[in-house]
């Protein structure tokens, strides 16, 4: 994900890396707060985190497992069509 942002600019890949473990932090608390995810199953453990970064920023899927687990399936930029 972010080989095409290091081509580009090193100091915003890492600014970028920055911002997305800040905002994951926030599952360790509250997971329940981010939206359910578009696609899937339609599951209510499916849920999306919106992390702002610049003019846009990315997208965290991410799956409840249970109480203590949350697990990050994909990242992906806001401008992407899916997550890969």
């Amino acid at each position: 994900m972010f080989d095409f942002l290091i081509e580009q600019d090193l100091a915003a890949a890492e600014r970028a890396e920055a911002a997305i473990a800040k905002a994951i932090e926030l599952l360790e608390v509250f997971p329940f707060s981010c939206r359910k995810a578009i696609c899937g199953s339609g599951s209510p453990f499916l849920r999306e985190l919106i992390i702002p970064f610049g003019g846009s920023g990315y997208v965290a899927l991410f799956e409840i497992e249970d109480p203590r687990t949350v697990t990050i399936l994909a990242v992906r930029h806001q401008r992407e069509e899916d997550y890969h």
